[in-house]
């Protein structure tokens, strides 16, 4: 028998989920794994109503088509960053 006290806690970190539930004002890229298809990812999310993570750090439960806004800023920044160290990546995601 294990003496709980003896065990380390653990802490699980808190993830901030922010709906789309107002009129979004701008599109994320999403941050997905090498070999990984954000489009696929999007799709899933949307079908599941599991959270995602943009480039920028915002989580959201993607409901809406953001092909009509723009796409946010500071996701775009870290994205022309890494396209800086990698030369595989297009000049903008398309998926």
């Amino acid at each position: 028998m294990t003496n709980l006290e003896t065990l380390p806690a653990t802490t699980i970190p808190e993830t901030d989920v922010t709906p789309e539930t107002d009129e979004p004002t701008s599109a994320h890229i999403v941050k997905v794994e090498p070999g990984e298809s954000a489009a696929a990812k999007v799709l899933q999310a949307r079908i599941e109503g599991t959270p995602l993570e943009a480039l920028c750090g915002f989580v959201w439960v993607p409901s809406r088509d953001p092909k009509q806004l723009p796409v946010c800023q500071q996701c775009k920044e870290v994205y022309d960053m890494f396209k800086i160290f990698n030369d595989g990546l297009r000049d903008t995601p398309n998926e």
